[in-house]
Order: structure tokens, then C-alpha cells, then sequence
């Protein structure tokens, strides 16, 4: 299986849930992006993101200033489903 870093510190909305739309995609099914940003604003648009295109967090949390998502990429049945 795949795992995609994204390291999108600095990045001002809406750039952080752009690059991860984009990192979706071009990832294959199943792959796990790793996704590091600053933006406060991540926090509410990255899970707003998910509900959109299907993918999963798997994880997310908070390190000082630092935001981290695990998302994983829907395979076509659960996009379906």
C-alpha cells in the first residue's frame, strides 16, 4: 500500500484541502496520505474536504501548531456503497 507525505506548512487557506484534492486525485485506491499543515483553517476544511469526495481520516490531531490527517483514499466499492 501507498503513503503519500504532505508537508503543506506555511500554507494559507485554501491551499492545504487544494493540494490534498489534488494528492486524491492522482493516488491510487487505498493509498494513506500523510498530511502536515499550519493553517488553522485546516481543521474545518480538510473533514469538509472528506465529505465530499468519500475518503477517510483515519487519524488527526495536533502538535502545537502543527495539524496532522491521515487520509485514507476510498476504494471504488466504498465510494459506491
Amino acid at each position: 500500500m501507498t503513503s503519500i507525505a504532505l508537508n503543506l506548512r506555511g500554507l494559507k487557506c485554501p491551499l492545504p484541502a487544494l493540494r490534498v484534492r489534488k494528492a486524491l486525485k492522482t493516488a491510487e485506491a487505498g493509498a494513506l496520505l500523510l498530511v502536515e499543515c499550519t493553517d488553522p483553517m485546516a481543521a474545518i476544511d480538510i473533514p469538509n474536504l472528506m465529505r465530499e469526495t468519500g475518503d477517510a481520516i483515519e487519524h488527526h490531531g495536533r502538535e502545537g501548531d502543527l495539524l496532522v490527517f491521515h487520509i485514507r483514499k476510498a476504494t471504488p466499492q466504498a465510494a459506491t456503497a
